[in-house]
């Protein structure tokens, strides 16, 4: 029998519980802090429960059994049985934000709630050491700028993803809110003519038509799209042949609403033809135009020819 798995885990205060509530809305069976040496065994025990879909996080709770987990992943490997993993991050003041905000303490911490600032994020750089041998094997999510709900709304539209074939994540962002930390290549698109100076475009965004006619229409952008697009096309089959399930790819413009948001569309427009293909719009998801998913990919037998 088949088993659907996801193995969430990442930065204490990354918001793991509210990727779990949205696997369980999902119909998984989850389970929170599951001992890293006991992976297989519930797996297994799983298995003879007839469960189609288990969604398990792990994280420096466990830091005593984390080595042991590469060798719990390759038996699982052998069986058949691959989890998808993912890896929920954030920026260091974030994550110090949130701890003071819910005066927890962190779990790498021996002191209370209350541990200062300068200790906590020495706590926090010995966690990203601690998991990152993890972190490399899983897509990541930055959740420093999401709300409770828009993370929940990305994490189910990652699962929906097929299995098995590498998900190309596309992303525009502003870099005056910063840079995300989830993106395996970031494209740097600031040079190119924005239309924040054009007064009837300078409200719109790179989802509305006058935008996409404006800077579908000059040179320097068509030419920004195409390297993008040749940059991709090269490496995309020799990623997926060494077996990478997600790919990131960041868009930034120094908003995130016009520029990065267009090419980010059209590029997802492009390689959706051939890979399953997520879109996200970091700066305008504040606006309610959060998350969308190609779905000419996810209805066709098609697979992608290098995969």
């Amino acid at each position: 029998m088949s088993m659907e798995i996801v193995l969430i885990s990442g930065m204490s205060g990354s918001g793991k519980s509210v990727a779990l509530h949205a696997l369980e809305d999902a119909g998984f069976y989850c389970v929170d802090n599951l001992p890293p040496e006991l992976l297989q065994s519930f797996v297994e025990l799983k298995l003879t429960h007839k469960d189609e879909k288990v969604a398990i996080a792990m994280d420096a709770r466990s830091a005593q059994g984390l080595p042991q987990l590469p060798e719990q992943l390759a038996r699982l490997e052998k069986q058949g049985l691959i989890p998808r993993m993912i890896f929920l991050d954030a920026g260091n003041s974030t994550l110090v934000r949130r701890f003071s905000e819910t005066r927890r303490r962190h779990p790498l911490s021996p002191g209370s709630a209350a541990t200062e600032r300068q200790a906590l994020e020495q706590d926090i750089e010995k966690e990203r050491e601690l998991l990152g041998t993890l972190r490399d094997r899983s897509v990541v999510v930055d959740t420093s700028d999401l709300k409770s709900s828009q993370l929940q709304s990305y994490i189910k539209q990652v699962i929906e993803a097929p299995e098995g074939q590498m998900t190309l994540m596309f992303q525009s962002f502003g870099f005056k809110h910063n840079m995300p930390a989830d993106s395996d290549y970031v494209f740097d698109v600031r040079m190119l003519p924005n239309p924040h100076y054009e007064k009837d475009l300078r409200p719109l965004t790179g989802l509305d038509q006058p935008v996409a006619d404006y800077l579908r229409n000059l040179p320097e952008v068509q030419q920004m799209q195409l390297d993008i697009q040749q940059f991709l096309e090269r490496w995309l089959p020799l990623l997926a042949r060494d077996h990478r399930s997600y790919v990131t790819v960041g868009i930034g413009c120094t908003g995130g609403q016009h520029r990065s948001v267009f090419l980010v569309e059209a590029l997802a427009k492009h390689f959706e033809k051939t890979w399953p293909t997520v879109r996200r719009h970091r700066s305008l998801d504040f606006r309610g135009n959060f998350l969308q998913v190609s779905q000419q990919f996810l209805t066709t037998d098609t697979p992608p020819a290098s995969h």
